[in-house]
């Protein structure tokens, strides 16, 4: 562990007992004034774990952003040991923008490890990475789904990484997706580090979801119970899945999207995910889902060309019926509520009543 007596952070030393607010240098503007990371670091009097959680890699995605101030406005204390590095928007140039990229035109989720010479996107990572990244024992970083999608809240991790397995299951998220991460993410340049990190990718983009809030601001508690540096319980959810195969399930015609699913739900092979209908109405394609499996993420936009994505198939390494079983013996909770939540972004209609045959041409319905 890397809890030494003594840490600094943007060259601000922290003494174990106290919270600082810090004002990280990352650039320089036009006019030649700092540009600002600011990041939280409470310490507990005892030694333990040193945490980071990061949001708004892009600069778009406000949800991780939102999860962040929910998990400091209903604090559940003081930490019992350990540091905790909390940074809420690490894309301050996007965040200021309302831009997913940096202002080079850089994604800067795929500039990891940085760095210290090279383009904006480059520096600030290089900047991230030795001022808090390294300097941590485990890392989580807040995500939502790419603009025009939304994604059923899950957490994305290399299972093949005991650290990180063990990290991944202590969030408390249902659905655990494996995976290295893209070359350049902050979370694949973490673990390749020797910093355990996992990612949560939930909601969609220019949001703030209630859901979304409280599904990530419990699995920061219960990640941070599970290292001992909070009390109470580590978090259940209503089913545990690791996925290792997940599919796009795509367009053959272009159209208006009737969908037929919500992210979250459970699907049957050859069940109907989505109807595809000319602009007068008269349906086009049925969208099968190929295999028995969960809705992970889903299009939000009603037209569709052929090829696009439309709902994105998670296959779970246990059978669908089990999770289906253990989902139904569970309690309404937090799980159902986000996918209400998130089904409000489209309309979502049973198969059957929403594609009655066409009338005879120049008939009303």
């Amino acid at each position: 562990m890397k809890d030494r007596a003594q840490l600094r952070f943007g060259g601000v030393r922290v003494p174990r007992g106290q919270t600082a607010d810090i004002r990280l240098k990352i650039s320089e503007t036009y006019t030649g004034e700092d540009v600002i990371l600011p990041i939280r670091v409470a310490r507990a009097k005892k030694s333990g774990k040193v945490g980071f959680v990061s949001a708004a890699v892009h600069g778009d995605e406000l949800n991780g952003t939102g999860i962040i101030h929910d998990f400091l406005s209903d604090s559940p204390g003081e930490l019992l040991r350990g540091t905790l590095v909390l940074v809420p928007v690490v894309n301050v140039f996007g965040f200021e923008g309302n831009a997913r990229f940096m202002p080079d035109g850089r994604d800067l989720n795929r500039s990891f490890p940085g760095i210290a010479a090279g383009s904006l996107a480059a520096r600030v990572a290089h900047t991230l990475m030795r001022e808090i990244v390294l300097k941590c024992d485990f890392g989580i970083d807040l995500h939502t789904a790419a603009f025009q999608r939304t994604n059923f809240p899950n957490v994305r991790a290399d299972l093949r990484d005991p650290a990180v397995r063990e990290l991944a299951h202590a969030f408390g998220c249902a659905l655990v997706v494996d995976g290295k991460g893209p070359e350049g993410s902050l979370r694949r340049a973490a673990c390749a580090a020797g910093v355990p990190t996992i990612i949560l990718e939930a909601g969609e983009p220019y949001k703030i979801e209630p859901s979304v809030l409280e599904i990530g601001a419990d699995g920061l508690r219960s990640v941070l119970r599970h290292f001992g540096m909070l009390p109470g319980a580590v978090g259940k959810p209503p089913f545990l899945a690791d996925i290792r195969k997940t599919l796009w399930v795509r367009a053959a015609q272009g159209g208006i999207l009737r969908f037929h699913v919500a992210p979250g739900d459970f699907v049957d092979a050859a069940q109907p995910l989505a109807s595809i209908h000319s602009l007068l109405g008269e349906r086009r394609e049925v969208i099968l889902s190929p295999r028995d499996g969960i809705i992970l993420g889903m299009t939000t936009m009603p037209g569709v060309k052929p090829g696009e994505p439309v709902c994105h198939v998670a296959i779970p390494s246990r059978s669908v019926a089990a999770l289906r079983r253990q989902m139904d013996r569970a309690k309404e909770g937090l799980h159902h509520r986000a996918q209400s939540d998130l089904a409000t972004s489209f309309s979502v209609s049973d198969h059957e009543a929403a594609d009655p045959d066409p009338p005879p041409p120049g008939q009303d319905r």
